[in-house]
């Protein structure tokens, strides 16, 4: 019997060997069912946001809406009220308490917002200077705003009191006695001061962080053509910080709106003389707390300072928008 020899073809057929990639392999292993993908996916976010969520319903949703609830009747600190319709809005209207508190909270807009927006801008430029002991002024200028407000203003009343350390300085220079936190006007215009203040660093941090975004080459530029620092600061660093300022005006007009602690403090519980440096918010104060406080009116007061705020906020954007434009 011939066996076959080298050269000759088997009959077997020869086996062949494929290499599958890995995304194969991956795919022919069974797979989770696609409903329980969908829902792994849709309550995760929910779950990392759940946190958050509650403490915002429980601490913000809920206390506003209350307040509307309650602007609607007139239930006092120990009573649930009765629904009595809008007689709290109207009679809001009629109260002359209200107009003087209005009157004060947009004189204070009105003389604590443009300093807000410039001082601390023009602070910012000269402590983000590279110059030796500059950390120190940072951190000075810094000081007032971890500072508590009401220790803030104590101090500011033993200097501003009629036998404090500013008017015995007047005194002894032949100047008499200014009356600081009797007068009205005086007293109203002292409380902006410390707001002032007191927010100069705050405002001046912001401010700092959007001055590093500012590139150098145009300050560079300007200086070639042979332009000053005053004319670089209003042709280059206002319209690069444009956004930023707007975004100080917006918090700076909210928060002297919403003013309590340095009127409070300076002025007494009762708004200085014949209340009047009254702010609203004092108001909210005066009406809503004690055994008989009115919180039905008190809450009416706090929806009107409510939507004048979001009205002084969305008219700050409108007019950004309509400078961008």
């Amino acid at each position: 019997m011939r066996s076959p020899g080298p050269c000759r073809a088997s009959s077997r057929p020869r086996r062949r060997w494929t290499v599958r990639p890995p995304s194969a392999i991956a795919c022919s292993r069974p797979a989770e069912p696609e409903a329980a993908v969908k829902r792994h996916h849709c309550a995760s976010p929910w779950l990392f946001l759940a946190p958050g969520l509650l403490i915002a319903l429980a601490f913000g949703l809920y206390p506003f809406l209350s307040t509307v609830a309650h602007s609607f009747t007139d239930a006092r600190t120990l009573t649930a009220g009765q629904f009595v319709g809008g007689a709290n809005y109207r009679e809001l209207i009629h109260d002359a308490m209200f107009w003087t508190g209005l009157r004060n909270s947009v004189l204070y807009v009105l003389g604590v917002v443009p300093l807000l927006v410039i001082l601390p801008l023009l602070l910012a430029m000269l402590v983000q200077r590279r110059i030796p002991g500059i950390a120190f002024f940072r951190a000075a200028f810094y000081t007032p705003v971890v500072a508590s407000v009401v220790v803030v203003s104590l101090i500011w009343v033993w200097l501003l009191d009629d036998r404090g350390l500013i008017n015995a300085l007047l005194e002894g220079l032949g100047f008499g006695t200014v009356g600081f936190l009797s007068d009205p006007w005086l007293l109203l215009l002292s409380a902006m001061a410390v707001t002032v203040w007191k927010g100069l660093g705050y405002y001046m941090i912001i401010y700092l962080a959007a001055l590093a975004n500012v590139p150098g080459e145009l300050h560079e530029a300007c200086a070639v053509d042979g332009a000053g620092a005053v004319r670089r600061f209003l042709t280059v660093t206002v319209p690069a910080l444009r956004s930023t300022m707007v975004l100080v005006a917006a918090l700076s007009s909210v928060s002297a709106f919403k003013v309590f602690s340095e009127v409070y403090l300076m002025a007494g519980p009762t708004g200085g003389p014949g209340g009047e440096d009254t702010t609203l918010v004092m108001l909210v104060q005066q009406a809503g707390t004690g055994l008989s406080g009115r919180v039905g009116y008190a809450s009416a007061l706090s929806v009107v300072v409510f939507v004048i705020t979001l009205g002084l906020m969305l008219l700050v954007l409108r007019a950004n928008r309509k400078e961008e434009a």
